[in-house]
């Protein structure tokens, strides 16, 4: 079958050429010529000059020049060509002046925004890096000098002498030119956080617009959030009561600043946030950089790729992130003690969007007892279905981890007992039946893993 790097085409035309193009800016892949979308052969004529004539259009038809690796296969007197191709180095490579990328198993023309980034990567050049056209008495002076304050107090490295000075070291001035990094943390602000409280969809109770350098965006968009969030107070034995936020407070922080540092500046839209009785939304302009996917940052060990260098070193430098793109490892540690909140994480359109669903009413305590009083209970079916469940998944991948092929008998035996008992969860539980649902492990899951073994 066709997928993300295999294409059948019966015969050799431009649609070949395209999706070796395609393949070039993506991860690489194969045309297989000679071939139905069944993947079955039907045949072609191969002569003496066929091959050098093929190459020959493809390489006059690309720029960069695509030299593909080049396979002539027989079986039944039907022949195949594979053309293969690898990632190109440098990108993107066009066909008669068009771009293309692979998307599952079909080719799409490259957005302007998409044509940039992949010239930025291939470069090495952030997009922050760029000079603006402001001069450094126009950013704001009493911004740069908390910063500097920020970055001595956290120890990364020590900052002393006057402004231009520490702002070259820190490459957020270049040839003695601002860069947009520069601009956007301590200049006058162009790009807003709007950030309202929800009722419904359409009845807003309250928002805001945050327009300010981004450190100050940070708290002042914080200070809002908590504004229209419940905060708790409990004891713990101690003299000193216990602070509980509704949600994680220092996940939203980190979804925050998630949206800041890697939105797309490029993109005017707007980052928005909405907060509603059940759940905090996270949008911000830009997809994932780079070759990122969403399956990528729901596991702990994924490498990050940083549309803004120069934003995201500076945050790193007053410890607000880490360097190795561990943001979203962190949000899944903070949310560990607070087994009644859910994270979904998804790309839509131009967007990152992220969500925080109350998805029961619990307390640490309250899962602790609920845990020992299931852990009794779970059947072998059920516990070996915790212990594949790593990252979300849907049905389709759980069977097939499990090795499982009757429907009816996995739904029955497996994923509805673990739901039941709060073991595993919904991603989307708005829509059980929606096609793009999948299934996580929650807290009191990790915990029955845990004590079992």
């Amino acid at each position: 079958m066709e997928s993300q790097q295999v294409e059948y085409k019966k015969s050799f035309n431009k649609e070949v050429i395209k999706s070796l193009v395609a393949f070039a800016n993506t991860d690489g892949g194969k045309v297989v010529v000679g071939v139905d979308d069944n993947g079955q052969r039907c045949g072609l004529e191969i002569g003496r000059e066929t091959l050098q004539q093929y190459l020959n259009e493809i390489k006059n038809a690309t720029y960069p020049q695509l030299f593909p690796k080049v396979f002539v296969d027989q079986e039944d007197n039907k022949h195949t060509i594979t053309f293969e191709i690898s990632e190109f180095p440098v990108k993107p490579v066009a066909y008669k002046d068009r771009y293309y990328k692979r998307c599952c198993n079909s080719n799409h023309v490259l957005t302007v925004e998409e044509i940039v980034d992949l010239r930025q990567q291939s470069l090495s050049i952030s997009y922050d890096a760029y000079p603006a056209k402001i001069t450094v008495d126009e950013l704001d002076k009493k911004e740069v000098e908390d910063f500097f304050d920020r970055v001595n107090s956290r120890g990364r490295i020590t900052l002393d002498g006057d402004i231009l000075a520490n702002l070259t070291k820190l490459q957020l001035i270049s040839d003695g030119k601002v860069t947009l990094a520069a601009k956007l943390l301590f200049g006058e602000p162009e790009f807003n956080i709007r950030i309202g409280r929800f009722k419904s969809a359409a009845t807003i109770i309250d928002d805001n617009v945050v327009t300010a350098p981004l450190f100050s965006s940070v708290s002042q968009a914080m200070v809002f959030i908590k504004k229209h969030i419940n905060l708790s107070y409990h004891f713990d034995g101690s003299i000193q009561r216990k602070e509980r936020w509704q949600y994680p407070i220092e996940a939203l922080r980190e979804l925050l600043l998630n949206a800041i540092v890697h939105r797309d500046y490029k993109n005017c839209s707007d980052i928005i946030i909405k907060i509603f009785d059940d759940r905090i939304v996270f949008t911000n302009p830009g997809i994932l950089y780079g070759n990122l996917k969403v399956e990528d940052l729901e596991r702990d060990d994924y490498s990050s790729s940083i549309r803004n260098k120069l934003i995201a070193e500076v945050f790193y430098l007053t410890g607000d992130i880490e360097r190795y793109g561990t943001g979203l490892v962190r949000v899944r540690e903070y949310m560990r003690d607070y087994p009644e909140v859910s994270l979904d994480i998804q790309e839509k359109g131009d967007f990152f969007w992220a969500e925080v669903r109350l998805v029961k009413e619990a307390t640490p305590q309250v899962t602790a007892q609920v845990t020992a009083q299931v852990t009794a209970q779970v059947t072998a079916q059920v516990e070996s279905l915790l212990r594949v469940l790593d990252v979300p998944m849907d049905r389709g991948q759980l069977q097939k981890k499990l090795g499982l092929k009757h429907r009816e008998h996995f739904r029955k035996q497996y994923l509805k007992p673990a739901v039941d008992a709060g073991l595993i969860a919904m991603t989307n539980p708005d829509k059980p039946n929606a096609a793009n649902q999948k299934y996580r492990i929650t807290e009191a899951g990790r915990a029955i893993i845990a004590q079992k073994k």
